[in-house]
């Protein structure tokens, strides 16, 4: 039997309770029995941004989701050319490992602007989306063609945001708020944030 795997990338910068949430939410919809975390070396949309160096943020990552079962986190866009496209990723995982079935894990927000990814039809002609709802975010003017290619789970926000995060350490202010635990330790150790 295929395994069937959710595709959850981002920057995670840093890894925060919110992803940790969304990836619970993931798993327990049985619809994927595998969660595959990918951060992104060189995301697009940060283009001339400053973000955490990858080898940072992959420890992150693994502390943040030691002792948790079917997660697996890889450094594969490291391997794959630059700007870290998802669709190039997507085929990259369907040629190298046909037999699996892939879903494409977002969250309602992304879906909201999903037409602005690059060559969006190609990716909904390769995996369907596994949508994390939010309560708070309308998804009324979501387009049919997407809602089409939509499976939605439930989930319980954590109003918590990688940004929001690094905008506290930038004024200064404590950043123990929405981390995991060993993942303040890790930041703390290495001054990640420090201003």
């Amino acid at each position: 039997m295929a395994d069937r795997i959710g595709i959850f990338g981002g920057v995670f910068d840093p890894v925060h309770l919110g992803h940790l949430s969304i990836s619970r939410s993931f798993l327990e919809s049985k619809i994927i029995n595998q969660l595959l975390i990918l951060p992104s070396p060189s995301p697009p949309h940060k283009q001339g941004k400053s973000i955490l160096s990858l080898k940072h943020r992959l420890q992150m990552l693994e502390l943040a989701y030691q002792g948790w079962d079917n997660i697996d986190i890889s450094d594969l866009e490291t391997r794959l050319p630059a700007p870290s496209y998802t669709l190039q990723t997507v085929k990259h995982l369907q040629k190298s490992n046909p037999d699996n079935l892939y879903f494409l894990c977002i969250g309602g927000d992304s879906l909201k602007n999903f037409k602005s990814w690059y060559e969006y039809r190609q990716i909904l002609n390769r995996v369907t989306l596994l949508v994390a709802e939010r309560p708070e975010i309308s998804l009324d003017d979501v387009s049919e063609e997407l809602l089409e290619k939509s499976i939605f789970v439930d989930h319980q926000p954590v109003k918590i945001s990688s940004t929001a995060i690094r905008k506290q350490a930038d004024y200064g202010l404590k950043i123990s708020d929405g981390l995991p635990d060993e993942v303040l330790d890790y930041i703390l150790k290495h001054h990640l944030y420090d201003t």
